[in-house]
Order: structure tokens, then sequence, then C-alpha cells
């Protein structure tokens, strides 16, 4: 069993993190942290660099939550790592973090969490970040 988080270095997928930390650590859970990129190198701003990577696995370590990150180039999307990951680490919670929408936006959900939150084969947690 397992809590996976769909990340990317934004405040939203920092506000996903945080949530999914702290449900990993009350379920007594493995985490698995989702970070992947459309591109086939390293030019989105939303994967997960070397040395990012390696501040977050020491964050995890020291907040002593076992975990696993699951990084992913080329043609699959965000949703699909995240379903696929929930799937494959049989996930008892799916955590992800939605932006501020702009009145229009929010008639139509970003498409990746309307994906997940579709076709999740668990509950869906959606945190947003705190700007205050």
């Amino acid at each position: 069993m397992s809590v996976v988080v769909g990340y990317i270095p934004t405040p939203e997928g920092t506000a996903a993190l945080n949530r999914a930390v702290e449900e990993a650590r009350q379920r007594a859970v493995h985490l698995i942290v989702v970070n992947s990129s459309r591109g086939s190198s390293h030019p989105d701003k939303n994967y997960v660099d070397d040395s990012e990577s390696a501040a977050l696995d020491e964050r995890l370590k020291t907040e002593g939550v076992e975990h696993t990150l699951v990084q992913q180039l080329g043609d699959i999307d965000a949703g699909e790592e995240v379903l696929n990951s929930a799937e494959r680490y049989h996930a008892d919670l799916i955590v992800i973090g939605l932006r501020h929408r702009t009145p229009v936006g929010k008639l139509i959900m970003g498409s990746t969490a309307q994906r997940i939150l579709l076709e999740a084969p668990c509950p869906v947690l959606a945190v947003k970040a705190d700007y205050s």
C-alpha cells in the first residue's frame, strides 16, 4: 500500500507533496513521488533535475518517510504516469495539487487533474497552495 503524489516544483506541487507526506505518515505507508516530463531531455521546468532530486530525497529521509521517486521522460503524460504508479504501487490515495483558475478556467478543470480524478483506482485528494 502507498500514497502517490504528482509533484512538480511549484507552490501547488509543494502543497501536494507536504500533504502527501502527512498522509503517508498517518497511514504508515510508502510514499511514491511522481515527476514526469513529455520532453526527451531536461528543459521542462516542471521536471526535477539531479540536484532537486537529491534535495527532495534528503528532505524525505530527514522526515523519516520511506519513498520512491518515479521520473519518466518521453511520450507519457503526467496524469497517465500518476495513474500507472497508483496501479503499480497499489495506492491507497493519490494527492494532486490544483492551481488557481480564472472564472472561465473554473469551467474547465486542468486536463491532468480531471483525468486523474475520473480514472483513479483509489480516492484522490486535491490540495491548493496557500498564497496567504
